[in-house]
């Protein structure tokens, strides 16, 4: 991935598949931790600072909880000093691997009582991805800011227990970072509070956590910002909308044209709410979080 700088210390074929080894730190050494998503990298790069090599093996165009790393990929996991895990669910393929659970992080477990069980079942299939589902508990937690924060404190400890001699560093780091998580919670309760009864449509079953913590009024649809809506879809919106008559659709991402399209001729605007969890293009999480907030702002007021 860009800005990846990967050490390689050996190279051991099995069969005809080549794994690339990435050894544990030596004492002293960053840490070389390997994470499932990208708010897990950014927050344990927040925290670690020079102490860490934060890795992220996800392609860019690909979600990170849908996707299938390599046998490579599966090896750099294991080697590593340290591996961050989103839990409730994330990352399909961390079940179905043996990973060392002496290095393994579940940072969500300690909320496991907060975790939101997914009422329905719902399957489709777009992308690189293939088909998946929608099922069991939903996985996107930071988009609570301040499961988001709690998160990041699980992430310190860890790197503690790594680097005791950086506890204070890392502690420091741990408060900035969680100072700024819970800004962007108390922002935006600030903006949705006075209106949260407003109704929305969701593109995406993807915000279950943002729309509990934030109560608010929304029904979520399956729509992809870079795919032209079918029929079918345009009928279960209708259908929707004779009950739940929003005005706003919040999308994972800019949506094409056509999209716009079908939804203006509604009465529907849209705004992107990026849940961010691959690498963005452009600046990183809390300048995405802020975009995001800014992009709420005619929803609501």
């Amino acid at each position: 991935m860009k800005g990846f700088c990967w050490k390689r210390w050996s190279v051991v074929w099995i069969g005809v598949v080549m794994l690339v080894n990435v050894y544990p730190a030596k004492a002293g050494s960053p840490l070389n931790v390997y994470v499932v998503n990208y708010p897990l990298k950014y927050f344990a790069e927040r925290i670690g600072g020079k102490h860490v090599r934060v890795f992220l093996p996800v392609p860019a165009d690909v979600d990170p909880v849908y996707w299938t790393p390599k046998i490579s990929d599966i090896g750099a996991y294991q080697q590593a000093d340290l591996i961050l895990l989103n839990g409730a669910g994330y990352a399909k393929w961390v079940s179905k691997v043996s990973l060392p659970r002496s290095k393994s992080v579940d940072t969500s477990r300690g909320f496991k009582d907060r975790h939101i069980t997914v009422k329905e079942t719902m399957t489709h299939s777009h992308g690189a991805e293939g088909e998946h589902a929608h099922e069991g508990l939903a996985f996107t937690t930071w988009l609570d800011l301040s499961l988001a924060a709690k998160q990041a404190e699980v992430i310190a400890n860890a790197l503690t227990r790594k680097r005791p001699q950086h506890k204070e560093q890392f502690m420091a780091n741990y408060q900035s970072l969680e100072k700024d998580l819970l800004a962007l919670d108390s922002r935006i309760k600030a903006l949705v509070t006075p209106n949260h009864t407003v109704p929305i449509i969701f593109s995406h079953p993807v915000y279950e956590y943002f729309e509990k913590v934030y109560v608010l009024n929304g029904e979520s649809v399956h729509w992809e910002p870079d795919e032209k809506p079918t029929p079918s879809q345009i009928a279960e919106l209708n259908k929707i909308y004779e009950t739940h008559q929003a005005k706003w659709m919040i999308w994972e991402g800019a949506p094409i044209k056509s999209a716009v399209n079908v939804l203006e001729r509604m009465g529907i605007q849209s705004a992107v709410f990026d849940p961010c969890g691959n690498v963005p293009l452009d600046g990183d999480f809390l300048s995405v979080m802020r975009q995001n907030i800014a992009n709420l702002e005619p929803v609501f007021r």
